[in-house]
């Protein structure tokens, strides 16, 4: 007999709610203080990322949508957008199910999800994650993109 997986209900159901977040970002913007921290599996199937960045976050990265974001897409199972590394453009796609935390900081609102560990037949490039992180802690320095040092400083 098969039983429910009430935590991958659970998570879908939040998801969704992730998703509804991005899709009023996608077409009213985020307001002065709102950003969203979103943290995925780099190596998920169907994740879109430059290789350097790959190669920077093997496991786990965080990317920040607040100031300088361009060309927001969601759709059912995934969300893209054009964000800057480097000094260059780069458009990263995200499916729903490499995410592993979705922050917004401006409402202290958070939600962490269970992702399913890949089946070693997979790829051979498995990637184990911590199975608990601390609710409300800041992301290792290792896994946050700054977007500040790419940005050209102003003169005031």
């Amino acid at each position: 007999m098969h039983k429910i997986d009430y935590q991958q209900l659970l998570d879908n159901a939040l998801k969704s709610v992730v998703k509804e977040a991005l899709i009023y970002a996608q077409f009213n913007g985020l307001g002065d203080d709102a950003g969203f921290f979103i943290t995925f599996k780099t190596r998920d199937p169907g994740v879109v990322l430059p290789d350097f960045l790959k190669i920077r976050y093997p496991d786990v990265m965080t990317i920040v949508l607040q100031y300088s974001y361009n060309n927001l897409n969601v759709s059912d199972k995934e969300f893209g957008v054009q964000l800057t590394f480097d000094g260059r453009p780069f458009f990263i796609r995200v499916p729903f199910s490499a995410l592993v935390e979705f922050k917004d900081p401006s409402t202290e609102f958070m939600l962490s999800f269970h992702p399913k560990q890949q089946s070693s037949a997979n790829t051979g490039k498995d990637i184990e994650l911590p199975l608990e992180e601390k609710p409300g802690s800041v992301p290792d320095d290792k896994r946050v993109v700054s977007l500040d040092e790419f940005r050209k400083k102003r003169n005031l």
